[in-house]
């Protein structure tokens, strides 16, 4: 009863009382080692550099730099530019732009909030302009930008295989059809919506513009394909394609497009700091954390009391499932793919779920949580950025919620979706 306080309990009133998560895991390990665990002080210094110290953990800030290049630079902007020119002439066509733009985003500059803020920019004057609605509009954005999670090289899916210890492209490559199956879920839906609503229609796509803007977006075109033919062409390891993207990306930025010049090229790299530091501190909070649970029972302990129940195992994938987004409407994914893998992966492996399908079963709950309401960081950032009720964007994202969970227990279920081109390469 001691341990289950301080394991989960004690987190829970931290987080409450609004300390940031680093902070809580790091006080929990503490009062974890001074009540229950009875290990050597030491054993969190020693735990937390260690956490550090994994290889494939090089490609987060790597990741991180060059999304920040592709954003400033005008990388983004012009690959954004581009689907807008292709996609038109039908009745939504602005909405699944939107879409569409938010996967290739994500691809490229791998964080859910930057994907939201950036398309948000881009693409909200011209939906509320061609007749969709400001809730619709924000809710949009916020729902589509959370792709950034699923959609390979995700930083979320970098981290759950460090965590899972499983193959980073294996994973990567599981994440493609499933985030291609939420993309078309979206796009479908608000297809139907502007059916429905009777959206005006936008102007049709003309060969003209989409040879001038994909004659302009080459370069940045580019950047998905040194990046996705890279890794999948065995060139190189996720990491090494992290410090290709980034050189490329810079290369692009400052000498292409001349968007960024020195001054501007320090500024992208203290935000990246910032970033950076946010995400490597809750690594080594989560990995003392993480270790002390593990030693302690309580995944074990789990796995008998899944066991002693004897539910079946679309039951047990439900409860994760539900555990999961719940999870994810208060903590940011990298956070919970840390603290929460080492508990819930040798529950579902026990139940007969490979740990790469359950990566993508993570990584698209975690998504679903960024823009479910109270707490879903898309949410804040969504009203931070169009200064919309709060209230509005909750009942807005309702839908969105209902289609990409009905997406979600496809993907749960249905196994093959995530593990068929991993089948494929082999």
């Amino acid at each position: 009863m001691a341990a289950a306080f301080v394991y989960f309990i004690l987190p829970a009133i931290l987080l409450i009382l609004g300390l940031p998560i680093f902070v809580v895991l790091i006080l929990t390990s503490l009062a974890a080692i001074v009540t229950v665990a009875h290990v050597p002080l030491q054993a969190i210094q020693t735990y937390m550099f260690g956490s550090l110290d994994n290889f494939p953990l090089l490609a987060v800030p790597f990741f991180v730099l060059a999304g920040e290049i592709m954003g400033r630079g005008g990388i983004a902007n012009r690959v954004v530019t581009w689907v807008v020119s292709i996609i038109g002439g039908v009745r939504g066509s602005l909405a699944v732009t939107t879409v569409a733009s938010s996967e290739l985003f994500g691809a490229m500059a791998h964080t859910s909030v930057g994907t939201v803020v950036a398309i948000g920019r881009l693409l909200f004057p011209s939906l509320t302009k061609h007749g969709y609605s400001e809730r619709f509009a924000v809710s949009l954005i916020t729902s589509s930008g959370a792709v950034a999670v699923i959609i390979p090289p995700s930083i979320s899916m970098i981290l759950y295989a460090m965590t899972a210890q499983v193959s980073a492209i294996k994973l990567f490559t599981a994440g493609i059809l499933p985030s291609v199956l939420i993309g078309i879920v979206d796009a479908v839906y608000v297809l139907i919506y502007a059916r429905i609503k009777m959206v005006p229609l936008s102007s049709p796509a003309r060969w003209k513009n989409i040879w001038a803007s994909t004659k302009e977006a080459s370069w940045a075109i580019g950047t998905i394909v040194v990046i996705f033919g890279g890794i999948y062409g065995g060139v190189f390891t996720p990491t090494e394609a992290a410090g290709v993207a980034v050189v490329y990306s810079l290369f692009v930025a400052m000498f292409i497009y001349r968007e960024v010049d020195l001054t501007e090229l320090w500024r992208i790299i203290a935000s990246s700091v910032a970033l950076i530091s946010q995400i490597l501190i809750i690594v080594t909070g989560a990995g003392i954390y993480s270790w002390l649970m593990t030693t302690s029972g309580i995944p074990q302990n789990l796995i008998n009391a899944f066991s002693a129940l004897h539910l079946p195992h679309w039951q047990t994938l439900l409860f994760v499932n539900v555990g999961l987004l719940l999870a994810g409407s208060f903590l940011e994914p990298p956070a919970a793919i840390l603290i929460l893998t080492p508990l819930l992966l040798p529950v579902v492996e026990a139940a007969g779920v490979n740990a790469l399908h359950f990566g993508i079963i993570m990584a698209v709950n975690l998504s679903i949580g960024l823009y479910m309401p109270p707490f879903g960081l898309n949410l804040f950032a969504a009203r931070a950025i169009f200064t919309v009720p709060m209230g509005t964007i909750y009942r807005g994202v309702l839908p969105f919620i209902a289609v990409n969970f009905l997406a979600l227990l496809v993907i749960t279920y249905v196994p093959a979706i995530s593990m068929a081109l991993i089948g494929a390469a082999r």
